[in-house]
């Protein structure tokens, strides 16, 4: 049958050839390194020469700005082929590369930034009212407060080249273990090696049997390698606690909250309130737990389908309802989603050797974004594909903005991607044929507010309290253990009757270099897109142009700013958050009272 979509996406488009040995992409290594070079000499000129005048530096930060899309160009590139063969020996070498001409370009950052800082006031503000900056005048300041909390620049810019093999090697080494790994599966009468990623994805299999037999072997497989992966989780945090202590960051929240552009306060009230409003959320658990004829839900069973007759919605079609629900909101998210489809952005093939997980990437010189993920026909990855998209149409309303002012960070990132995953599911429920449909459609939205406001919130208790131990020396795999199991028994209200110890091994984001703490964005995305989603409700197509203008600002604003300016929302109270969580329990009271009867039954 001939597929209407490509399920693997082109990179020849990028690169000619799109692969490991493209020529045009040695070729752009090349530029890439000659002009990170160029830029560092130039400052460095400028700088002997005493230049301090406002047009000079204009001059060289836009500079800067055109090279940082070279590296980033470079580094999309990189990621995509390691992620699509976890194999291409090729691929790994050139990301050691473009990491390290990335770290060239952060020293060359460093020295801008440290002129930045020895302008007087009114240096300042002569460079800042030159016309090409404008756009970036908020980030300019930002990149200034930024500088004065550091070390000095000679010590910043040792930092970044140590990094390369002190730091970024152990997510690497992370990466060539995950990739290495394969976790056997009993099926139909033989034994299968599955990636992890592949493993992963039978864990919701309508059969219990089946779900706990993958758990289990999935657990055994990353409890085999869990040394190892504790060497690379503390070697990971040492750097990072290290670096701290030297700029006099006693708080390992300092870092991941400026790069979120977020107050202490917004994230405390934000977890508090939704501890606060869980017991709507186990009673949820409860009911699904009587509807698959158990006493509690297993760690493996809370993504399980409802039926045995889970519906397998096939790539094309998953493809064209996307589209179709996104036109209901915005004809131009829609556009942008179908001519995503059209010239094959994204890898969605299921086959061995990929990466487990999924991400978008973009690629800011050709103006376009690839998306990677593992699309297997269920609800969830249609969900996930959907997801994916919000992020690439998030990054092609930005397109037009200088390469500083797109620079947003992961929460609001989690905001856009989150919001046209909604879209998605919120239609899917209400044009339910079925009230068997029906239901499996809120099981599987309140699978992902499951995932936001417990299994995140685990993630998150985890990660505070290992560094907190980690600053008195190395944390053990046996501690490692318990305190995951500690987290997620809290976080998810004791609801469980089993929990995954190794989750912090199995768990990429917790070994991720790019950002530290990759967990509670993803929380704020989701409940900031829930105000965003009521907030379109009621206004219609009118809304379209103001959901773009809010994304435009995504990269050039605080957070707290940004919910005050285009939705009147303080995020520093309760209001907000009460009625965000409150909006998705309406799919919990629905979801109880359309199973009763069911549940009763069994």
């Amino acid at each position: 049958m001939t597929k209407k979509y490509a399920e693997v996406w082109d990179l020849g488009s990028i690169f000619a050839g799109g692969t490991s040995g493209s020529p045009a992409f040695q070729q752009h290594l090349h530029e890439t390194k000659e002009a990170v070079s160029g830029l560092e000499q130039a400052v460095e000129d400028v700088k002997k020469a005493g230049d301090e005048r406002s047009e000079t530096w204009a001059g060289l930060l836009v500079r800067a700005q055109e090279i940082g899309k070279y590296v980033r160009e470079a580094s999309a590139f990189v990621s995509c082929l390691t992620a699509q063969n976890v194999k291409d020996e090729e691929a790994k070498i050139l990301s050691g590369e473009v990491k390290a001409i990335s770290a060239a370009y952060q020293t060359v950052m460093t020295a801008i930034d440290e002129q930045l800082l020895a302008f007087t006031d009114e240096q300042w503000q002569a460079l800042t009212s030159e016309p090409a900056m404008a756009e970036i005048s908020y980030n300019l300041n930002e990149r200034r407060e930024r500088a004065e909390e550091k070390l000095p620049a000679d010590k910043e810019q040792l930092i970044q080249q140590l990094s390369v093999d002190g730091y970024q090697a152990w997510g690497d080494m992370y990466n060539e273990i995950v990739g290495r790994m394969s976790v056997p599966i009993d099926e139909d009468g033989q034994t299968k090696h599955l990636s992890v990623g592949q493993a992963a994805n039978k864990l919701s299999d309508p059969a219990r049997d089946t779900r706990e037999h993958v758990f289990q072997r999935l657990e055994e497989t990353w409890g085999k390698e869990t040394d190892l992966f504790a060497n690379t989780l503390n070697h990971l945090a040492g750097f990072r606690l290290t670096t701290y202590e030297a700029r006099g960051w006693s708080d390992v929240l300092y870092e991941p909250l400026t790069i979120n552009r977020m107050q202490r306060e917004t994230l405390d009230v934000m977890w508090e309130t939704i501890t606060e409003k869980k017991p709507a959320f186990t009673a949820y658990l409860e009911r699904k737990a009587a509807l698959l004829g158990v006493d509690q839900l297993a760690m493996h069973d809370i993504s399980a389908p409802l039926t045995d007759a889970s519906r397998t919605i096939p790539f094309d079609d998953a493809a064209d309802l996307i589209v179709t629900q996104f036109r209901k909101f915005s004809p131009k998210m829609a556009d942008f989603a179908q001519h995503a489809f059209d010239h094959a952005w994204i890898e969605a093939e299921d086959r061995d050797g990929k990466r487990p997980g999924g991400f978008c990437t973009t690629f800011p010189l050709k103006e376009e974004s690839r998306i990677f993920m593992t699309y297997d026909g269920s609800a969830s990855n249609v969900a996930t594909l959907a997801h994916e998209l919000g992020h690439a149409y998030h990054q092609t309303v930005m397109n037009d903005l200088p390469q500083m002012a797109q620079k947003y960070a992961m929460n609001v990132a989690e905001t856009a991607s989150t919001f046209a995953e909604m879209i998605v599911a919120d239609a899917a429920v209400k044009q339910a044929e079925t009230a068997e449909e029906k239901i499996q459609l809120l099981d599987n939205k309140l699978n992902r507010s499951i995932a936001f406001f417990m299994n995140i919130h685990a993630r998150f208790l985890f990660e505070t309290r290992f560094y907190e131990e980690r600053k008195q020396g190395v944390v053990r795999e046996e501690r490692l253990n318990e305190l995951m199991t500690k987290a997620q028994k809290e976080a998810y209200c004791e609801m469980l009757s089993d929990y995954s110890p190794t989750f912090w091994a199995s768990k990429l984001h917790f070994h991720i270099t790019a950002v530290p703490f990759y967990n509670f964005p993803y929380t704020f995305g989701y409940l900031f897109s829930m105000g965003i989603y009521r907030r379109a409700a009621d206004e219609g197509a009118a809304f379209e142009n103001r959901y773009i203008d809010l994304l435009r600002d995504t990269g050039r604003m605080q957070v707290e700013d940004l919910a005050a300016k285009h939705l009147d929302a303080d995020l520093t109270g309760k209001e907000f958050w009460q009625q965000a969580i409150d909006f998705v329990k309406e799919d919990v009271d629905t979801f109880i009272a359309m199973t009763a009867e069911k549940a009763a039954h069994n």
